[in-house]
């Protein structure tokens, strides 16, 4: 007896991504998620902070990347924002653990907080570093000027490969979905939404090993590189099924990682 085919016929494909979309796309998706890290603050700034270090970490287990943020947030007083402005150099003694999560370690971790410290005395907000520029429909050429700007004043740190570039190629999974956390909006409560001056439109879905091989067994990509090329593969395809919100998607991606329904 055959068992029945797993995968949504093409025409419904659409509705079976929005149905899957709607249903992780819950506030109960921020408990075991590194989400649930920068929702323990209110104020913007402290919410970038927090959200750009732990989605620096984001990869190996969930339960990891928290606990290990936690770490970080813990030695920043849980005052991110106010630790970062009045950074001094002294203040990375008191951060007893040489290994931060893998292979990011404390002396990458002390340029990140160095590099944070600069850009906020230069900007009230995160958000101006990754703006879209008008002829731009995706964040290809966003993320280099950000990575440009992040490691203006030392740019062969040890560090610098914690920041994924897309002019080589990199589907820079961690910015992309530290970018849904502070673009998308909604009224489900799991993104902040709380850049205002990017379209979500823009956004593309965060391509990891995971998300990559759901996607090539739903026929959305035919690409079997988890690259740069095959984000832009994805967008012309979620675009379609929903230009204002593509990255919603990812909500669906993720949730059938998780059941392993495919």
């Amino acid at each position: 007896m055959n068992s029945p085919n797993p995968f949504p016929e093409p025409e419904f494909l659409k509705d079976f991504l929005d149905e899957k979309a709607d249903l992780y796309n819950h506030t109960d998706f921020i408990e075991n998620d590194p989400i649930q890290i920068p929702h323990r603050f209110s104020l913007k700034q402290d919410i970038e902070i927090a959200g750009f270090l732990t989605a620096t970490i984001s990869w190996g287990t969930r339960k990891s990347i928290i606990n290990d943020a936690e770490k970080i947030l813990s030695w920043m007083g849980n005052s991110p924002y106010d630790f970062v402005l009045n950074f001094q150099e002294k203040d990375m003694d008191l951060f007893h653990h040489h290994s931060v999560h893998r292979t990011f370690n404390k002396e990458d971790l002390n340029e990140f907080i160095r590099n944070l410290s600069r850009l906020y005395k230069e900007n009230e907000s995160l958000e101006n570093l990754f703006l879209v520029k008008e002829d731009e429909t995706n964040f290809y050429h966003s993320l280099h000027r950000f990575r440009a700007e992040f490691f203006k004043e030392n740019q062969i740190h040890r560090s610098t490969k914690h920041v994924s570039s897309t002019y080589k190629n990199s589907a820079a999974k961690r910015l992309i979905m530290f970018l849904r956390w502070m673009v998308r909006k909604d009224r489900k409560g799991v993104d902040f939404g709380i850049w205002k001056n990017i379209d979500q439109k823009n956004l593309s879905i965060p391509l990891d090993v995971h998300t990559g091989n759901i996607s090539r067994k739903l026929n959305l990509i035919q690409r079997k590189q988890n690259d740069w090329k095959t984000v832009e593969e994805m967008d012309l395809v979620l675009r379609k099924f929903d230009d204002k919100d593509p990255a919603k998607y990812d909500f669906a991606l993720f949730g059938l990682g998780i059941d392993k329904e495919f």
